[in-house]
């Protein structure tokens, strides 16, 4: 049964959830990030049916779901939140945790919480958050690839694309990590509907602005963060780590040290593909997804 859900949250936004599969099956929370909705996950929903129950939430300042006011709003814990309580809505006593881009940097700091209904974890070209805030100092070009933050911040950006038309952004964010010929008219419809609801634009750019990662300009030298000088915790529960290795915008040093961050890892790596993985190579990731999500090891127990 497939069918779309408006789920209030006990942190006080009522988030729009697509589910799949019958809900006695392995539940399956999929979290998509910038900027994009549910619809992440469209080529990978019907391979992964009849397994699973998909939890496809809009997140927070997304598509269908609530877009309350302020950068505040969009803090990494406020959507951490989001996930334990969506989870609690609808009455889930154990879940995986799958993510892509945004929804992998939430994915990540949601394991690291400790949840104990968390049962897996996948991440979907997303990076480590001491992984990523350290290569954004010491390599070169990753801070350079990375300079797309420092241009969702700056205060004019939502009125430039205002201004050049969201049809504009639609070719600038993808065009650079795929060929926009094979997206369908339809789907780039659906984006540029979503985007055009007032205050969605604003509420996605929150996401940046709200962050703590420090994006250095090129050129600068400066030191590490106090909290990267110091132990990390690790994520304890069986994790995969699916890239697509032509990421334009998450360079492959974002998988150099996962190992010692991470009790149980493996990463699938897939040489056709770039940062929207999911619907770029869907069979790819189904095929690494599907057997580590009903729990037949750790995908391969090894990295590829």
């Amino acid at each position: 049964m497939t069918e779309f859900r408006r789920v209030a949250l006990a942190t006080g936004v009522t988030l729009n959830v697509r589910l799949c599969g019958d809900a006695g099956a392995p539940a399956v929370i999929m979290l998509h990030g910038f900027p994009e909705s549910h619809r992440t996950w469209r080529e990978l929903e019907p391979r992964l049916s009849g397994r699973f129950r998909q939890i496809m939430p809009d997140q927070r300042g997304f598509a269908g779901s609530d877009k309350p006011a302020g950068k505040d709003a969009y803090k990494s814990d406020k959507s951490i939140d989001d996930v334990s309580a969506l989870a609690d809505a609808l009455g889930l006593e154990r879940f995986a945790l799958v993510g892509h881009d945004w929804g992998g940097a939430i994915a990540w700091s949601a394991a690291l919480r400790g949840d104990p209904r968390l049962s897996r974890l996948a991440i979907i070209n997303a990076p480590h958050p001491v992984i990523f805030q350290r290569s954004l100092i010491s390599d070169r070009k990753q801070r350079a690839a990375s300079q797309y933050i420092t241009a969702f911040r700056a205060p004019g950006f939502a009125k430039l694309v205002e201004w050049k038309g969201y049809e504009w952004f639609f070719d600038k964010v993808f065009g650079g990590h795929f060929d926009l010929a094979l997206i369908p008219e339809t789907e780039k419809q659906h984006y540029i509907a979503e985007w055009s609801q007032p205050g969605a634009f604003a509420a996605m750019l929150n996401w940046y602005r709200a962050s703590p990662v420090k994006v250095p300009l090129p050129g600068i030298t400066v030191p590490l963060p106090d909290w990267l000088l110091n132990p990390f915790p690790k994520v304890a529960v069986p994790t995969l780590v699916i890239w697509g290795m032509r990421d334009r915008a998450l360079l492959p040093v974002q998988l150099e040290g996962l190992d010692r961050l991470v009790e149980q890892l493996a990463v699938v790596r897939i040489p056709d593909a770039g940062h929207f993985a999911p619907w770029e190579a869907p069979d790819a990731v189904a095929a690494a997804l599907a057997p580590f999500l009903a729990e037949e090891g750790v995908a391969t127990a090894q990295s590829q």
